[in-house]
């Protein structure tokens, strides 16, 4: 066995398929970008399903990528498993409509046996079969696979209901004797058996049906496939490792932890082995999440790295380490991890911020979870029972991240078990609702073609011209279908040229008009979008009918297109310019550029304060009023990064790539339009900053006539204010507001000074009229008091001085009644209850409150019923028992 690193086997897997013409497609952000149907990126396909489904036809077919990946579904298995992973790279090769299973089949046998890639002995491979695959199997033989390592399982065929489908092929790899963990005469001691020899190392998917809604099965137009090897278990087999954890990819996340402990070591003890795996797998899942811009919440993708987070603490406590530790692991990951993921490295600081926030916030959730714990042992060791709920113990695990072997350990100690069985109910019960929210659009996707055959050539001339003549139309499609001609009101259409801007990068379409040789109006641009082959594709209203060939005026709404090429040239000095304030580890998470204003998403760990916006915006107008010069420059990826431009994950590059740059300051990747010169925008106002989501702040902002609009706007309310102050200039509208508000403190005081003097002289005299009911001492009245504060205090007043045994008393405040009842402590003990008075009297106002046995009050909408809330306040203290 060659002796190989991680890095090394994952690159020599990406250089194998390079050398069978394979692009190598970049390792995609964890977060999904514009796909609500997944939380992560959970698998090398999902990045390439509009490739799969024909929305977009890929430059090259064949593909290869190692894809990191994230899965939750079973995360109470990780460190238990030689295999279970939160964080795993997938490495995967792929053809959409090209090569099929005999190249396929071949390929992947020369890369597992050839001496020049990985060199393993074919006797230790085993294949399984679809039974019903013929041709899968005699190409296994064909390429050298012995016939008694062909086993056939029914379980091979991959399908998710509607949709792509297809029989598949799993490789395994066997281990030897030693690895052997069941009896020989075991039914699952096969390759594809539940056992520890036989490791799965790569799996096939030849996708050539599609699953149709009445349950038949069809063949695809084009087939494709699928493939995926896990980079973790193909290291363990080079590395002779007995589990995943055992090689380069965990090791050094381990020994770090060993130092962060109270002198334990990895492999002395199976049940603290688990807490060391447990932290390096997590140490890993959490950087590249935050890393790609994910942050801790309550909720969704951030609940996921909060939980993570969590499970690592409480397994490091296991361990004896006391305070934060997971953040250290940071840059250990980044070292680890730096061959293919540099990036990790330069964010490792801001990620480990992030990482350390939330340890220092979950360790006093921590010891909530364990006052919660001993209350639980305590109650259950008062009532009898020798068993703590399993829907409890549920909720310890799930909100405070409490492993229920963890509940077990620290209720032993008092004699208490934990209700196992209602545990393992409420965690299927969540086990039922991750299954449901995973779905099938994980997969490849349904295709469809209408447009993937059109490649006709459209040529895109917009960045230097607005209007072209004699455009001639070389494809329609209407009603679904593509046709020579139409009548219709409306198509979608591809001319061979067009200065129509093709939405994308968050720029919205140009609008405009398409004229005939006369001028005389043939249809109107509603949206132009990219066809699957990238022409941009037309939506056109028609006001009369087209055919193909026709030649035809594209004239794009110029006003239109001058707004939002400049709001687009502000995005970028927006990007750079909080950059600039908050730190590079800022990404942008999104911008929609519109002609009448600019949104922009970016990632931010903390809030964003007034003088931190304005200091973003002074930048940008500074760059505005510096009057930059806007270039454009049309080169190679590798020459754009060189000059420093930026890119973002969710952005696909071609060979050829458009760096804007914005002198020296804002250099990006981009397809936008732009102005030629920064002193087109003349002024940039931010209307809006917000919070959208856990560690993602959103800014909207406006130029040119919008911004001195919205400053217009804002100088009339400032004039408008002057007048009603009174005040003779603007400057002193300030001055004016801190007057009122002195005066109004002044007030304030005094009415409420009155208000407590008229508040005392009425309890003089409703504290003298005590009556006598029941044999208790009862004082009740209606009082004019201005809020429920008010009763408050008189409530303390009557209880201090011990005027009766229970105190109602009444108030109308505004347009509602409000109700407090106090009671003294020995009549509490006589059975009498505040709370119980107030719910049986609060119905008089149709009302509703409640409260502590001592005081309770109500609120309700019927002033006019305060009086009979007093009388029946009386009736029900006089027929107490």
């Amino acid at each position: 066995m060659k002796n190989l690193s991680s890095s090394e086997i994952r690159q020599m897997y990406l250089d194998f398929f390079k050398s069978k013409g394979h692009a190598i497609m970049p390792s995609a952000s964890l977060v999904p970008v514009d796909d609500p149907t997944l939380l992560w990126i959970n698998s090398g396909v999902a990045t390439m399903k509009n490739y799969f489904n024909g929305t977009i036809v890929p430059k090259n077919p064949r593909m290869t990528s190692s894809q990191k990946s994230i899965r939750t579904n079973d995360i109470e298995n990780v460190g238990r498993t030689a295999r279970h992973h939160t964080l795993f790279e997938m490495l995967g090769n792929f053809s959409v409509g090209d090569y099929f299973k005999d190249d396929a089949i071949a390929w992947a046998w020369e890369l597992l046996t050839s001496d020049k890639w990985f060199g393993w002995d074919p006797a230790k491979l085993y294949v399984t079969v679809y039974p019903k695959d013929d041709a899968a199997k005699k190409r296994w033989e064909e390429v050298g696979v012995s016939p008694d390592h062909i086993v056939e399982q029914e379980d091979n065929f991959w399908d998710i209901g509607e949709g792509p489908s297809g029989p598949d092929s799993e490789i395994f790899y066997d281990r030897g004797q030693s690895f052997n963990n069941l009896a020989e005469d075991d039914p699952e001691n096969y390759p594809g058996g539940e056992n520890e020899r036989y490791l799965e190392i790569w799996n096939i998917v030849f996708s050539q049906f599609n699953h149709e809604p009445d349950g038949s099965y069809k063949p695809l137009p084009r087939k494709n496939i699928d493939t995926g090897m896990g980079l973790e278990r193909v290291v363990s087999v080079f590395q002779n490792a007995k589990t995943n954890f055992e090689t380069d990819l965990f090791l050094p996340m381990i020994h770090a932890t060993e130092s962060y402990s109270d002198g334990k070591q990895y492999g002395q003890d199976p049940k603290q082995d688990i807490s060391f795996k447990v932290i390096a797998d997590h140490s890993r899942a959490v950087t590249f999440a935050i890393g790609d811009g994910a942050l801790p919440s309550n909720e969704g993708r951030g609940y996921v790295i909060r939980r993570l987070i969590r499970r690592a603490v409480v397994n490091g406590q296991k361990l004896g380490i006391k305070g934060a530790f997971l953040y250290k692991l940071v840059p250990v990951v980044g070292e680890v991890m730096k061959a293919y993921y540099p990036e990790v490295l330069q964010n490792a600081d801001y990620i480990a911020q992030v990482v350390k926030s939330e340890e220092d916030r979950f360790n006093a959730t921590l010891a909530d979870g364990l006052n919660l714990l001993n209350s639980l042992i305590e109650e259950t060791k008062k009532s009898g029972k020798s068993k703590i709920d399993g829907a409890e113990a549920f909720k310890l695990y799930d909100t405070y991240g409490f492993p229920v072997e963890l509940t077990r350990e620290y209720a032993f100690d008092d004699h208490i078990t934990v209700d196992e069985d209602g545990f393992k109910a409420e965690m299927k019960k969540q086990r039922d609702r991750a299954r449901k929210a995973r779905n099938a659009d994980n997969s490849m996707g349904v295709q469809s073609d209408v447009l993937v055959g059109v490649k006709t050539p459209s040529e895109y001339v917009g960045y230097t011209q607005l209007a072209v003549k004699n455009a001639k139309v070389t494809d329609i499609v209407a009603d679904g279908k593509l046709t020579d001609a139409t009548e219709g009101e409306v198509a979608q259409v591809i001319f061979d040229k067009t200065p129509f801007y093709a939405e994308m990068g968050g720029q919205v379409a140009d609008k405009g008009d398409v004229l005939d040789e006369n001028g005389n109006l043939i249809a109107t641009v509603e949206d132009v979008q990219h066809a699957p082959n990238g022409q941009n594709l037309h939506t056109l209203k028609l006001h009369r009918g087209i055919k193909v060939g026709d030649q035809m005026t594209l004239k794009v709404d110029a006003h239109f297109h001058s707004k939002v090429k400049k709001n687009h040239t502000a995005t970028h000095l927006l990007d750079q310019a909080l950059r600039d304030v908050f730190g590079e580890h800022t990404q942008q998470a999104g911008s929609l550029v519109e002609p009448n204003y600019l949104r922009f998403d970016f990632t931010h760990f903390g809030q964003v304060t007034e003088a931190d916006l304005a200091k973003v915006e002074a930048i940008v107008n500074q760059k505005i009023f510096e009057e930059i010069p806007v270039t454009t420059t049309i080169t190679d990826q590798a020459t754009g990064k060189k000059m420093g431009a930026i890119a973002l994950f969710s952005d696909k590059y071609g060979d050829k790539v458009r760096v804007v740059s914005v002198g020296d300051y804002a250099i990006e990747f981009c397809g936008g339009t732009h102005v030629k010169n920064t002193n087109e925008l003349g002024l940039f106002k931010i209307t809006s900053e917000t919070g959208i989501g856990a560690g993602t702040r959103r800014i909207e902002a406006v130029t040119a006539g919008d911004a001195y609009e919205y400053l217009e706007k804002h100088s009339q309310i400032l004039t408008n204010a002057a007048l009603k102050l009174k005040s003779q200039q603007v400057t002193e509208v300030p001055d004016k507001i801190d007057q009122l508000q002195e005066t109004v403190k002044a007030l304030t005081n005094k009415a409420a000074s009155l208000e407590a003097k008229l508040a005392s002289q009425q309890a003089g005299a409703i504290f003298d009229n005590v009556q006598d009911v029941n044999g208790k001492k009862l004082i009740t009245g209606v009082v004019q008091v201005s809020s429920m504060d008010q009763l408050r205090q008189l409530a303390d007043t009557w209880r201090q001085k011990n005027l009766s045994d229970v105190l109602v008393l009444g108030a109308e405040v505004g347009e509602k009644a409000n109700l407090i009842v106090a009671v003294s402590d020995d009549t509490i003990k006589a059975g009498v209850k505040a709370g119980d008075l107030i719910k049986a009297i609060s119905p008089k106002i149709n009302g509703g409150g409640g409260g502590r046995p001592n005081l309770a009050q109500a609120g309700g909408k019927n002033p006019a019923g305060l009086q009979d809330a007093m009388t029946e306040a009386s009736k029900w203290l006089s027929n107490l028992n």
